[in-house]
């Protein structure tokens, strides 16, 4: 949940079980978070308006006249005004400088500490200085519209940062927000986390990843109507190694990888072969490359047990691969390429 950056979807409140890898959680939430700062701050961070009260020499805003006449201003030339100023200090920077701020002391990695530490000195540095939002401020945190969209997974990262629980579908005793078991939710929460974790973990110097890329048929001809009713074609993770000149298409089920087949006990989904193949094919062109030996992988979550095997068909290796669910986090990265 923490890696597709959808931690709060959620049906309702219930005493519920949570992770009990507790000393990882802050290391996990920490990289998620700078990583999610570092993104917004490419763009610039969001501003917002802060009510000022202050003596100037033109009108701005509301006049204060009983502070104007009492301390006998105009004949200083000067006015009191209550008025909007813009500012990085609003009560959204100032709950994930807060956070980071949570998290320092007890991250076990010094290096991501430090990290944490720094992030947050240059938050201050850059004028968000207040203190942790009040309970008038705090529904503004987490009210997104059309223009702040991308703040959410910094701040639902930070809102983890200070409960620090990963929710379980047990039964327990912390009363949590209970999470979603919709299956269409959970297999979209299963692609988003796998695109999140490769985000994450893969050097951007090294790695180029892409999420939902619409992919192109290679079409010669087609009738009038047919542009209509013809399927998209999308991806679900793309990952590019600039250095080895590498593609790698990764399509996420979130279904048991082994299925019972005609004459055997086991088998892999022809369904999905045949799929993943058609997008590995219909991509080829000399003009990409890249395209003409693609290694295709059909990711799927599993319970207990790992599966990774391949075959080679026409220039394309294709594998077959699982992710333990049952592990913790700091198993699975470890195990990670």
């Amino acid at each position: 949940m923490l890696y597709a950056s959808d931690l709060f979807r959620q049906l309702g409140r219930s005493h519920i079980a949570v992770e009990d890898n507790l000393a990882e959680i802050p290391d996990l939430v920490a990289t998620i978070l700078l990583h999610e700062i570092a993104l917004r701050r490419r763009r610039n961070l969001n501003m917002g308006y802060q009510t000022r009260h202050a003596a100037l020499n033109r009108v701005r805003g509301r006049i204060d006249v009983l502070y104007t006449a009492s301390h006998q201003l105009l004949e200083r030339g000067r006015v009191a005004c209550h008025f909007q100023d813009m500012t990085l200090d609003n009560p959204r920077n100032r709950y994930v400088r807060c956070a980071l701020e949570r998290l320092t002391p007890i991250i076990t990695k010094p290096s991501l500490a430090a990290d944490c530490h720094v992030m947050a000195i240059s938050l201050r540095r850059e004028g968000i200085n207040g203190g942790y939002p009040d309970n008038c401020e705090r529904p503004s945190v987490r009210r997104f519209g059309r223009h702040d969209a991308a703040d959410k997974p910094m701040v639902d990262a930070a809102q983890l940062a200070f409960e620090l629980l990963m929710p379980t579908e047990d039964q327990g005793q912390h009363l949590l927000l209970e999470p979603s078991d919709n299956i269409y939710w959970m297999r979209r929460l299963f692609e988003k986390g796998i695109a999140g974790f490769d985000r994450v973990h893969l050097a951007k110097t090294t790695w180029r990843i892409s999420a939902g890329k619409e992919l192109k048929w290679a079409l010669s001809d087609q009738s009038a109507g047919s542009a209509e009713i013809f399927p998209t074609m999308k991806s679900d993770i793309i990952l590019e190694h600039k250095m080895a000149q590498q593609r790698i298409i990764i399509d996420t089920k979130f279904n048991a990888i082994l299925t019972k087949g005609w004459h055997q006990d086991q088998s892999l989904c022809n369904s999905y072969i045949y799929q993943l193949y058609t997008c590995l094919r219909t991509q080829e062109s000399k003009a990409d490359p890249l395209s003409l030996n693609a290694v295709g992988l059909l990711l799927h979550p599993a319970v207990g047990y790992m599966l990774n095997e391949y075959v080679v068909t026409q220039g394309h290796k294709i594998h077959f691969a699982t992710v333990d669910m049952a592990v913790d986090a700091k198993t699975i990265t470890g195990i990670s390429p």
